[in-house]
């Protein structure tokens, strides 16, 4: 059975819940929730119908899914959601720092742009909170001789070309993809990889708020014809979270927008 433990914060939804269900073949997982312990309890039982069949015993093995509500746009709450995660599972291998802010607006209208309110929350959830989540998870990531840990950033094609919901939004996220590749450097001596994986738009529950037009014209952007699936996204932070030769690299997810 798997060991190794992975926590994915905001995964009670979107494709932090579909990180958690790519992941729980090959770790025990911490489903992180803000405000909706039920929807955090229905991504665990799907994942778990998902995993491989193998006898696990929780009293020796240790629990295989847990819940744990934070605000991982708070600093003390994010450093008390990792002890609380090590505490329940007894280490951590790979975190997933999922978590995000922005508010829909007019990309193209400079007035809309100047709410300073946008900036301070994009800046605070959108690059601080992965600093203080990787500064939290480092001493467990560290850890283990044999793999050491990994670190996953969602950052956004918003953050590699202008675009998206927001200029606070873009720039916060161009200021992610930065930080992956600063926090690859500082932390790659002690064996700690560090990447990150900017999808373009995602038809989640929240991805759904842009109109039929945007979207439409989101994908005739595309070279394929289609915008990337949460599933496509979260097979390619499993893919990153297993591997232990990758480190400092955004991977695009986007269906050809980029190009």
């Amino acid at each position: 059975m798997p060991s190794q433990v992975a926590l994915v914060t905001a995964s009670s939804a979107g494709l932090g819940a579909a990180c958690v269900k790519a992941l729980a073949p090959h770790f025990r997982v911490v489903v992180n929730y803000y405000s909706r312990p039920e929807k955090a309890e229905e991504v665990m039982r799907e994942a778990a119908l998902l995993a491989p069949l193998y006898p696990h015993n929780e009293a020796t093995d240790g629990p295989r899914f847990v819940a744990l509500q934070a605000d991982v746009g708070d600093r003390a709450s994010v450093q008390r959601l990792v002890q609380q995660s090590v505490d329940a599972m007894g280490r951590l291998d790979v975190v997933v720092s999922n978590a995000g802010w922005t508010r829909i607006t007019d990309f193209m209208d400079l007035d809309d742009q100047v709410n300073e309110d946008d900036w301070d929350r994009c800046y605070n959830v959108n690059v601080k909170a992965h600093m203080w989540l990787l500064y939290a998870a480092k001493p467990h990531l560290e850890r283990n001789e044999d793999t050491k840990g990994s670190f996953v950033t969602i950052a956004s094609l918003a953050g590699v070309r202008p675009s998206g919901s927001s200029v606070p939004y873009a720039v916060s996220k161009a200021a992610a993809i930065h930080l992956t590749r600063c926090l690859a450097l500082v932390c790659g001596k002690s064996g700690v990889r560090c990447n990150a994986v900017s999808p373009g738009l995602l038809l989640t529950e929240w991805g759904q708020r842009f109109s039929a037009e945007q979207i439409q014209d989101a994908v005739g952007k595309t070279a394929l014809g289609r915008v990337a699936s949460v599933e496509d996204v979260a097979e390619q932070v499993k893919a990153l979270a297993l591997s232990r030769s990758i480190t400092g690299q955004n991977i695009v997810i986007d269906g050809g927008i980029a190009l």
